[in-house]
């Protein structure tokens, strides 16, 4: 704790001594910068507004990991946030309903080469005075603590089974051999699926007074089925929760409701319901209604369905009310970038009004991600924050008067802003600056937004980013940088990777082509049974409309993305030779493969009409490996080891052993227990690597630098 105390008191001594001296130089952003990184996380208002309990996420270099803390500030910017436990590895904060108390997740350091054990939940005297107390111990751990509306008890969920509590020899020899029966069996972010286990409803009673004597936790569902997302009853007398109640879900469109079970457990009851998958929900404060975000299967498949808002009687036996029918945006939506906080999970859902008449949620329009009000009454949507900004997570005080808000932008990675919910339109005020002391130092560049029209007259939205002490009457390289998905969007949103390339000279371009999400349906869902396909040619297009700038070398341009961006990747340069090279991330090669290896199914058409014995032609016409022997781009191929969501032979082993074949320049970069998530959380000393490998490749071949990397060993 003293360590990090000591870097607050740094930081604000700094900022002190900056305010005071004159102007330094500034410095273009590093790669190794990510390593100085603060994230701000998880803000949590407490009840009567006046303070919030976030996350911050530091980097610890020597144990190259993420590390976690909660931290308080006074919700009015009266004063300095403090440190308010010792971490290392705490999170997800909630306030009682009193504001006295604090419960969240805390998973204790552990030696070097030991299991780190799973998290447990800990309630702390909200004004810092003694130590947080472990409220559970199951072997498998608690998470997502929800308190009850009185403040006696939480809920939680947890994975535990029976046989956790056995000892010794009573402990049934538990055989290492799998037997798997369903086709969705393993998960990008958690390996091989324990079908036995299950995340269940838990309750613990927490005393009004001391919390010596805490009684063990009873669990109030369990079965097959998974519950998410709980929330309690105004009156406390029953729990709600997100579920898809069926064995094998791919079979058949997609579909999660809202159920009910009492406080003390009993019989399960659904409370609302639609033809789709619910994402989110919130109960209204007089426990009559229940708001919920979700989208109701189209008649035909659809490659995007964009969520939308529904308000239900609870109890009435009535159908939902769509509210944002006529709303063409992105309801609960944000914007896709690489400094998203790792490690800490943020609240980002449904806040009722006080009086129960409107709600504030985010959405996403155009490559901004802002909360706006909408009527319950009568569907009305106004704005209420705006800005080229993202709202990333934000929760109100208990009459939902204040607003915490963590915003994200071009040029911050992200802080906490108040707002005063009674307004119409909200006033943002800062009350944190986590990464002030390493910014004042560099020279970030904002974004210059353009938009140009597609080969059939669509509008379409992207952004340039400079180098720092650009001069237009020069001639830069270029690096086209593609978002993956592919149903999410590029825009105003801190990413780093971005920014380092133009602090190494490059003239970075991203764009949102068709099937990028916040610019309505029809536009999400323009690249069905067609990715890729149209939306290289709207890719194509915002490159011709950089270079008709006149600042571009056009022998000097590059191409990048990942995951549905390194599809399109290898699909470019089988299409053109105009990029010198190309860097593929977590990519996919071979539509057929994938569909096979990957973590989840591609049973229903919504991206191919059958499978691929069935519909050969659509498999084989998308895949970039059928026309490998048309690449001639020099082609660098990244892959996490551990990556089940775009496994490396559907992909990036594929390309390379065939570009191997036919004596084409390229190189695979491989990162050992890395996931899909390498860019965003995977460890930062890899997240460090793998920038410099990405720009290595490009320097090599757009900037003429030499390098004996890459060569053949």
């Amino acid at each position: 704790m003293r360590m990090v105390f000591r870097r607050a008191v740094c930081v604000a001594a700094l900022l002190v001594a900056i305010a005071g001296a004159a102007p330094a130089a500034l410095r273009p952003i590093a790669e190794t910068d990510i390593l100085a990184f603060n994230w701000a996380s998880d803000p949590q208002m407490s009840p009567d507004g006046s303070r919030v309990v976030y996350v911050l996420v530091t980097v610890n270099e020597e144990k190259d990991r993420y590390e976690t803390a909660l931290w308080m500030v006074p919700a009015d910017g009266s004063d300095e946030p403090r440190q308010f436990t010792s971490g290392p590895f705490d999170s997800g904060p909630r306030w009682s309903p009193d504001g006295k108390r604090i419960v969240f997740a805390r998973t204790r350091d552990v030696a070097e080469k030991e299991e780190r054990k799973p998290a447990q939940l800990y309630v702390i005297d909200a004004r810092g005075g003694g130590e947080a107390v472990a409220v559970t111990s199951l072997e498998r751990g608690a998470s997502s603590p929800r308190w009850s509306p009185d403040g006696s008890a939480i809920a939680f969920t947890s994975t535990w089974i029976p046989d956790d509590t056995l000892k010794g020899d009573k402990k049934r020899k538990k055989s290492d051999v799998r037997v798997v029966t369903r086709a969705a069996y393993r998960t990008n972010s958690g390996g091989d699926t324990d079908f036995q286990r299950r995340d269940h409803l838990w309750v613990v009673d927490i005393p009004q007074g001391g919390l010596e004597d805490i009684a063990a936790p009873r669990q109030i569902t369990s079965g097959p089925f998974e519950e998410d997302g709980a929330a309690w009853a105004p009156d406390g007398t029953r729990l709600y929760f997100l579920s898809t109640r069926v064995l094998e879900p791919y079979y058949q469109r997609p579909d999660a409701d809202i159920y009910s079970v009492p406080a003390s457990g009993g019989a399960i009851e659904v409370a609302a319901s639609i033809d789709g998958p619910i994402e989110a929900f919130a109960v209204s404060p007089n426990g009559k209604q229940i708001a919920f975000v979700g989208f109701v299967n189209p008649t035909s498949p659809m490659s995007y369905n964009q969520p939308d808002l529904f308000v239900a009687d609870l109890g009435a036996g009535t159908a939902p009310r769509l509210l944002t029918g006529d709303y063409d945006f992105d309801i609960l939506d944000g914007i896709g970038a690489d400094q998203h906080p790792p490690r800490a999970p943020a609240s980002a859902g449904i806040l009722w009004s006080r009086d129960g008449s409107s709600v504030l949620l985010r959405s996403a329009e155009q490559g901004r991600s802002n909360l706006v009000r909408v009527r319950v009454g009568n569907g009305k949507l106004e704005p209420f924050t705006q800005g080229d900004q993202e709202a990333v997570a934000y929760t109100a005080s208990a009459d939902g008067a204040r607003v915490a808000i963590l915003i994200s932008s071009a040029t911050n990675i992200g802080d906490i802003f108040v707002a005063d919910a009674k307004k119409s339109r909200a006033s943002q005020k800062q009350i944190t600056r986590v990464n002030d002391a390493l910014f004042s130092q560099l020279d970030i560049p904002a974004p210059e937004e353009f938009w140009y029209d597609a080969f059939d007259g669509k509008r379409l939205h992207g952004w340039i980013l400079k180098p720092p002490g650009f001069d237009a009457s020069k001639k830069y390289p270029l690096i086209l940088h593609i978002h993956g998905g592919p149903h999410t969007a590029y825009g105003y949103a801190f990413t780093h990777e971005f920014l380092w390339m133009a602090a190494k000279g490059y003239v970075v371009v991203y764009t949102n082509p068709r099937g990028s999400s916040s610019y309505g349906r029809e536009f999400g869902d323009g690249i069905q049974y067609a990715f890729p396909g149209p939306d290289y040619e709207d890719l194509m297009g915002g490159v011709d409309a950089v270079v008709k700038r006149g600042y571009i070398d056009e022998a000097r341009m590059g191409v990048t993305g990942g995951s549905g961006g390194g599809i399109l990747t290898n699909w470019i340069i089988t299409k053109t030779n105009r990029f010198k090279a190309a860097v593929s991330l977590r990519s996919i090669a071979d539509w057929s493969s994938f569909w096979y290896v990957c973590d989840f199914t591609l049973f229903q058409p919504y991206w191919f009409r059958g499978a691929p014995w069935e519909t050969p032609e659509e498999f084989t016409s998308r895949s970039p490996i059928m026309f490998a022997d048309k690449i001639e781009t020099p082609l660098m191929l990244i892959d996490g080891d551990a990556d089940l969501r775009t496994p490396a032979a559907a992909g990036g082993e594929q390309m390379f052993r065939a570009l191997k074949y036919l004596k084409k320049p390229t190189v695979m970069v491989r990162f050992p227990g890395e996931t899909h998530e390498l860019s965003r959380s995977g460890k930062p000393g890899h997240r460090v690597e793998r920038l410099r490998h990405i720009l290595g490749w490009f320097d090599k071949y757009l900037m003429g630098t030499e390098t004996t990397v890459y060569d053949v060993k």
